[in-house]
């Protein structure tokens, strides 16, 4: 059922005992949003856990409290609630078997399948992060700067460190009212922009896969499995196609298990989030060895070119689709 932010504070409020969690593959939005409410509750003397049943990327090591991230290695882990934050169920992967207790859901995508017990929604927002920073003021928190940092962090990287078309003024305000609570932008820039030499040279090497479809309007990187297990990371990689002169729709695909494949897509100006729709929100099962860049999916995504003309920068992650990369 849908709930008000208030109600979902009330909730937090009342419970002793929390889980937290958001999705695999985690991004700074879902780390530093999962980050802030950890801190916030634990200020309000709430036994907290925070479970991803992922890695964590390297380069968020600069976060507060980022060592009280677990993977979900026990058997269970009883909560009052399960508060699932910048995510479905479908995509928490062991955590929704370990921890059976009533979810709060918090999440900014139109695509959230709505199946959380309670659900927070605010597709207008840019970030998850935007809805914590609005959520301390119902639990009555003022941020520190541990917190300033996580909340700024999730706003910075869901837009793209405020050059997406999501960026609004809320956004900006949220984020000045974090610096003003502490956060500092330049450690934010510094530890997410820095690359190592390897993955460098790990992104020309994917740079080569890059193809064009539609007039130049979608752009594709495509890495086969050989490719993707001499990675280090894809971390950014969809922006190095997304800002070709020309070019609509942004599509990386890689190939993670022979014959699995897991797709993300980012448009300035197409709601991708019709397609990803279509094929289950998050994840797209049932395009079996059907290749994302096949006529009939380019015919797809021109129908969407001409009908959809959203400001809204929109990314969708399409989760282990069961697709394999055509060369």
């Amino acid at each position: 059922m849908h709930i008000t932010l208030k109600e979902a504070a009330a909730k937090m409020l009342e419970a002793e005992n929390l889980v937290i969690t958001t999705h695999v593959n985690p991004d700074g939005d879902a780390l530093g949003s999962s980050l802030a409410l950890y801190q916030m509750l634990v200020r309000l003397g709430k036994n907290v856990e925070v479970l991803i049943d992922d890695d964590i990327p390297e380069s968020f090591g600069f976060l507060p409290d980022i060592e009280a991230i677990q993977k979900p290695e026990k058997e269970s882990y009883p909560a009052d609630y399960l508060i699932m934050l910048d995510v479905s169920k479908d995509r928490i992967g062991q955590v929704l078997n370990k921890c059976q207790a009533p979810i709060i859901n918090i999440d900014h995508h139109r695509t959230n399948d709505g199946e959380a017990d309670f659900l927070y929604l605010d597709a207008e927002k840019a970030a998850t992060a935007e809805i914590i920073y609005q959520l301390a003021q119902e639990l009555a928190v003022t941020p520190d700067s541990a917190v300033a940092l996580c909340i700024y962090t999730g706003l910075s990287t869901d837009t793209g460190n405020f050059r997406f078309s999501n960026t609004s003024a809320f956004t900006l305000r949220a984020a000045a009212d974090m610096v003003e609570a502490g956060a500092q932008p330049h450690v934010v820039s510094e530890a997410l922009e820095k690359r190592s030499f390897k993955e460098v040279l790990d992104r020309a090497k994917a740079m080569e896969t890059i193809e064009m479809a539609m007039e130049g309007r979608v752009a594709g990187i495509f890495i086969d499995n050989a490719l993707y297990e001499t990675l280090d990371t894809t971390e950014g990689f969809i922006d190095g196609v997304r800002i070709i002169d020309g070019v609509d729709v942004a599509v990386l695909m890689k190939e993670v298990e022979p014959g699995k494949c897991r797709v993300s897509m980012r448009s300035k100006g197409v709601d991708v989030s019709v397609i990803a729709t279509e094929y289950g929100g998050g994840y797209c099962h049932h395009l079996h060895h059907t290749p994302i860049h096949s006529a009939t999916h380019e015919r797809r995504l021109q129908e969407e070119c001409r009908l959809q003309r959203f400001s809204q920068e929109d990314r969708v992650s399409v989760a282990r689709c069961h697709l394999r990369p055509q060369r």
